[in-house]
């Protein structure tokens, strides 16, 4: 059992929210080194790294395990949540043949929403622990608020997640953070006449409140002041340059911090490796030149990012009996495609993968 004091470096886990169109998306690309998963195409006009839009939960989540096994950024931003909220309510409603959350009765389809929101955050706090940071934006909405010990109900900002009282996603979503920040324009009222009895608004300037306020919902841990300069100047002393590892540098235990053996310099620069050739597939079928067009873009991009051929997709459905053999999959049910192929895209490809090694591609 270890006690340990002081401060822990790591990275942090922040949200920032605020109405659309004040600079949420400028702002998480000032964090360091940021790339961008991009659920509404929000970048498109920013020179910044991005993945490709995800076009299903699935994809979204394959998308934050690669961030985890390759590590190529200090700062993984995730705009906007609300967005992606809609992708997790798609993946439910599709893997249960549902038309909307609503259906399954009794709260039902929130619980499973909270659930795999839940693990979808829990896949962020890996990245955190690993030394990424993890940015998530979202868009704000004003809902009527009444405190259960005062009297009367009044308007605040709130995260734009769950449309109904049962939906727990925006309080998750809070609890994660380490800091919540709003983003709103700062505007005065002043009196336009001589009596003081009509008023109207002045400024605009962009800021960010970092603490609870009756009007909207913020929290830092970091003893940050109530109100900020829309910039990553006040915030960059929390972020400092994390130390993020490299799968080629290898791990080193505490007494070897202090004690580095000296390594001779190399004088002479070694050979160039010989190029080798490239590994040839055992597959019957053409990997190279293959027309994703036709198929559904939600399917298309996780096929395409397994490098799965549409020949290996008709075999694994004709396996079980879905569809007779030959059947394009152009013609395949929609409600099977998201349901089957990319509500349980695990299981189908593990699937092909299983015909691979038995060379039936």
């Amino acid at each position: 059992m270890n006690i340990t004091k002081g401060v822990i470096a790591k990275a942090q886990k922040a949200v920032i929210y605020g109405p659309e169109g004040i600079g949420k998306t400028s702002l998480a690309s000032q964090f360091p080194d940021p790339v961008f998963i991009d659920t509404e195409g929000s970048t498109n006009n920013m020179d910044v790294a991005r993945l490709d839009k995800p076009s299903s939960w699935i994809m979204l989540m394959q998308q934050i395990d690669f961030v985890k096994q390759t590590m190529p950024c200090k700062t993984l931003v995730v705009d906007t949540i609300d967005w992606a909220e809609r992708l997790c309510i798609e993946y439910i409603t599709s893997n249960a043949n549902k038309k909307s959350i609503t259906e399954f009765g009794y709260g039902e389809g929130f619980i499973k929403l909270e659930e795999e929101y839940g693990r979808f955050l829990n896949k962020l706090s890996d990245l955190a622990e690993m030394g990424i940071n993890v940015v998530l934006t979202a868009h704000a909405k004003i809902v009527k608020f009444e405190q259960p010990d005062e009297m009367g109900a009044y308007d605040r900002w709130e995260l734009k997640l769950g449309n109904k009282t049962t939906a727990k996603t925006a309080a998750l979503t809070k609890e994660w953070a380490d800091m919540v920040l709003f983003c709103n324009y700062k505007t005065l009222s002043v009196a336009s006449d001589d009596k003081g009895k009509k008023f109207k608004g002045q400024g605009g300037k962009r800021v960010m409140y970092t603490s609870h306020h009756p009007a909207w919902d913020a929290k830092n841990r970091f003893g940050l002041p109530e109100e900020l300069d829309m910039s990553f100047v006040g915030l960059a002393h929390i972020f400092m340059p994390q130390q993020v590892p490299t799968a080629t540098q290898p791990p080193m235990n505490n007494w070897q911090t202090n004690d580095v053996p000296n390594v001779p310099q190399q004088t002479t620069p070694p050979p160039e490796p010989t190029p080798q050739p490239a590994t040839q597939i055992a597959t019957t079928f053409e990997r190279e030149a293959v027309d994703y067009s036709k198929l559904p873009k939600n399917l298309a991009d996780l096929m395409q990012a397994n490098n799965v051929l549409p020949a290996e997709i008709m075999a694994a459905t004709e396996s079980k009996g879905y569809y007779p053999v030959g059947t394009p999959i152009e013609t395949y049910d929609p409600g099977y495609i998201d349901g089957v192929l990319v509500g349980a895209w695990d299981q189908v490809f593990g699937m092909i993968k299983d015909l691979r090694t038995k060379q039936q591609f």
